[in-house]
């Protein structure tokens, strides 16, 4: 009869290891995977239906704040509007 020998501690406590490192790995991998699906699922920012630019400007960017959203021009402006009333809070030149 051959019977095969334990393996040494030393290469169990390795293969407890390994096996622990990919159950926390995976674990690590779902859990970014929900993040993202939760992150991405939300709902997108309002975007005002409709946004008077002064005569001739082109928007290149939108970004938005709580209370406000900016539109780039490109002319060199950042053009910055109230988002209740939709009114021109502050105009700010782009200089070089």
């Amino acid at each position: 009869m051959d019977e095969s020998p334990d393996p040494a501690p030393e290469l169990r406590w390795l293969k407890t290891l390994v096996t622990v490192l990919t159950v926390v790995m995976i674990g690590g991998v779902l859990t970014i995977t929900a993040l993202l699906v939760m992150r991405l699922r939300t709902d997108p920012p309002t975007l005002p239906s409709e946004i008077a630019l002064p005569d001739g400007a082109t928007a290149t960017a939108f970004t938005q704040g709580p209370d406000w959203y900016a539109i780039v021009t490109d002319g060199g402006e950042i053009l910055i509007y109230d988002r209740l009333t939709g009114d021109l809070r502050q105009r700010v030149t782009v200089t070089p």
